[in-house]
């Protein structure tokens, strides 16, 4: 079951079921699986009676399954919430397995296993499969992240242009529980009539939508040396807000991306998009810095990127090097 079907279902108490094992890599898609059932199936008058919100680190499988097997009193759920289920002794859960085979009807049983996949071998994944729903929550890698942000304003009935989405997507990083928060913010200030643009993120985020790695990207792309040299300046002067190690890492993507297009047998916009994993707003840039950057420069590029990158982390450097300095000096290299 996916994740949109899921929610739907909990939020309309529809088709709702006695186990739900929720596990995996990303702890947001938990959170957020779990928050629904916690906030949506029971009001608070009844909540006080019929629903537990237990922690692997303080409780055993006893107590859970204690607690599994009671009735309801106001309500026509009882709600058990297992957090942080990672902590428990899982060799020991040969009493939970018992239940699982045979389950409590009123009882919604959730348990949120975080930062890693359970273990498929064991019979207490089969059992909870068997009884309820197992979802895997997958980790996001960091070119998904613009489309699932996209995907999310959707989702909300709203839009956003393919750079804003970008902007957001090399700044915010990972954290999706960062990104969703912004996403949100936006969402509350931005008119529901207007699509979410660079502008609304510098003024809601903080993030500038002239003087960013993006934009460096894409004055490097069209060999705009001045626009090149005026971002790296702005980076030297708000250094906490422009780390080096994330201008290289993000660059280095760039680069990476260039060299991949030169490869592409197939260079039509909706394929080359698909296998940059870019929206195809974007594809007309890499054509252009592919078009300025042969195969052999891009190639010397991200070999400088490399290092730079070394020299930024104190290796074959002075003790007196600066930052932006090893900076401006690359960008010098890659543009000359």
């Amino acid at each position: 079951m996916d994740l949109n079907t899921l929610l739907a279902d909990i939020k309309k108490k529809k088709g709702l079921k006695p186990v739900y094992l929720l596990h995996g890599e990303e702890p947001y898609f938990i959170d957020l699986i779990s928050d629904a059932v916690e906030n949506t199936l029971l009001d608070e008058a009844q909540k006080g009676f019929d629903q537990s919100i237990l922690y692997g680190k303080e409780t055993d499988f006893s107590t859970i399954v204690n607690a599994a097997k009671r009735y309801p009193m106001m309500s026509d759920y009882q709600v058990i919430i297992v957090k942080e289920a990672q902590n428990l002794k899982w060799k020991d859960d040969e009493l939970f397995l018992h239940y699982l085979e045979n389950p409590t009807p009123s009882t919604i049983l959730v348990v949120c296993h975080k930062y890693g996949k359970f273990d498929k071998r064991k019979k207490s994944y089969k059992a909870a499969d068997k009884a309820g729903v197992v979802f895997e929550s997958s980790k996001l890698y960091e070119d998904k992240i613009g489309a699932w942000i996209t995907g999310q304003f959707n989702f909300l009935g709203r839009k956003i242009h393919p750079q804003a989405s970008a902007m957001m997507a090399e700044y915010l990083g990972t954290d999706l529980s960062k990104v969703a928060n912004e996403i949100e913010k936006l969402v509350l200030n931005v008119p529901k009539e207007i699509e979410i643009g660079a502008a609304d993120i510098e003024k809601n985020i903080g993030i500038s939508k002239d003087f960013n790695v993006f934009e460096l990207n894409t004055a490097l792309s069209k060999r705009q040396a001045f626009k090149a040299y005026q971002i790296v300046d702005y980076f030297d002067a708000n250094p906490k807000a422009n780390p080096l190690v994330v201008v290289f890492g993000t660059l280095a993507g760039y680069f990476t991306k260039v060299l991949k297009y030169h490869y592409l047998p197939d260079k039509s916009p909706a394929v080359a998009a698909k296998e940059l994993g870019v929206h195809p707003f974007f594809i007309k840039e890499y054509e252009l810095a592919a078009r300025n950057y042969n195969r052999k420069k891009t190639m010397n590029t991200i070999h400088l990127l490399k290092v730079y990158d070394l020299k930024s982390k104190g290796m074959h450097v002075g003790p007196n090097t600066v930052p932006g300095d090893l900076l401006k000096e690359l960008i010098f290299k890659i543009l000359n």
